[in-house]
């Protein structure tokens, strides 16, 4: 036992020895062997994990849907000049002594933006009518980076479309999807240029479908949505979940101005009509009958003694139109067109734009309970009052 006491305490002399010349001789290293025992005690080693990179989108994604819609949607920037006109007051002979000689109207130049849709490697682009009407100048800034001049190819005021046209190589043209098969709850993606700050998407569902009698449009058959859409984003995409193309995002419900969750869309069904006619005709054809329709109410029904309670009854009639021509009186009832029902107004000037005219269409009327069919030469539907 006395043996181990002696070597312990040599053994611990020989180290205050050489404890006492290191911190004589080399003082830095006694401080930095001391700071060194103290980290290791007092801050453990951090460590932290990061997920792996994952090449699959997670489950709820729509990753995949805006890569391939987003390469089609382009922003459309249009500068138009406009005359203003020369402020009245300064008519007055005392006046012009202090303001002088006006020389006539001053030009000015507006500049306004929104969105469009290539629909065809040739470079044809849908677009809204409002987007691009009396514009001067239409620049087109692709998703990649490129830019070009676009030209007009055709308008229509009706649906509030229009089809523009640019010339570059490699254009990635959008799918069309199938408005038809859309359903109230489906999950749509909204692709635009809200406000300039560029490209943008968002998401939401089909809210309603076949919405009517909101704008001045004459042919309306919307699609509503509660994807954000704002100013900027007019003629963009409205995309399913597969990235295919439903409809151009047209109008919004907004006091204020911006997203309120109720936008509209025109279905692909019409925009792919409107699209093809202007790209063969220059124009959109409809037919015309040369009616004043009225929705059927119940109020109205019950006034005239009428048992149907819905569904489109004649106003008035053109005289020397096609209608009248055919036979056609006020106050008969359409039952239907070329075999189609007709439910209303809306779905009546639908269905009689598709006609074409110059051929002759059955157009089964109710009048004093009986249900005569009448052979009607379709006319050209005249211009709005718009494209005069």
């Amino acid at each position: 036992m006395r043996r181990l006491w002696l070597l312990f305490a040599q053994t611990v002399t020989v180290g205050l020895a050489i404890w006492f010349i290191v911190t004589t001789l080399k003082p830095d290293w006694a401080s930095n062997a001391l700071n060194n025992s103290r980290r290791s005690v007092l801050s453990p080693t951090f460590k932290t994990t990061e997920a792996p990179a994952q090449s699959t989108p997670a489950q709820g994604s729509y990753r995949l849907a805006a890569q391939k819609a987003m390469p089609s949607v382009v922003n459309i920037y249009t500068s138009k000049e406009v005359q203003r006109s020369r402020n009245p007051l300064l008519n007055d002979p005392a006046l012009r002594r202090f303001f002088g000689e006006q020389t006539g109207p001053k030009a000015e130049r507006q500049s306004s933006l929104g969105s469009g849709v290539i629909v065809s490697p040739e470079g044809y682009i849908l677009t809204n009518n409002h987007v691009v009407e009396s514009a001067d100048e239409i620049d087109v800034a692709l998703a990649d980076g490129r830019t070009a001049v676009a030209k007009v190819v055709g308008t229509d005021p009706e649906t509030d479309l229009a089809v523009i046209k640019i010339d570059l190589p490699d254009l990635p043209a959008i799918i069309l999807g199938h408005a038809d098969d859309a359903q109230v709850g489906d999950v749509v993606l909204a692709i635009g240029n809200p406000f300039g700050v560029g490209q943008t998407v968002t998401m939401g569902i089909v809210s309603a479908l076949g919405r009517n009698n909101l704008t001045e449009n004459a042919f309306q058959n919307f699609i509503q949505t509660d994807a954000a859409i704002n100013p900027g984003n007019s003629g963009g995409a409205l995309v399913d979940v597969n990235g295919n193309l439903l409809g151009i995002n047209t109008a919004i419900y907004s006091q204020t101005g911006g997203s309120v969750g109720i936008g509209f869309a025109t279905p692909i069904s019409t925009v792919k009509a409107v699209m093809e006619s202007i790209i063969k005709q220059g124009q959109v054809v409809r037919g015309w009958i040369g009616v004043e329709p009225q929705d059927i109410t119940p109020e109205l029904a019950e006034s005239f003694g009428i048992k149907q309670k819905s569904g489109a009854i004649i106003a008035g009639v053109i005289r020397g139109g096609p209608a009248d021509k055919a036979g056609m009186k006020p106050g008969d009832i359409l039952v239907s067109i070329e075999g189609k029902t007709v439910s209303g107004t809306m779905e009546m000037l639908n269905l009689i734009a598709q006609l074409t005219p110059g051929e002759k269409a059955k157009i089964t009327v109710l009048r004093n309970n009986q249900e005569p069919t009448l052979q009607v030469l379709i006319g050209k539907r005249p211009p709005s009052r718009r494209e005069e």
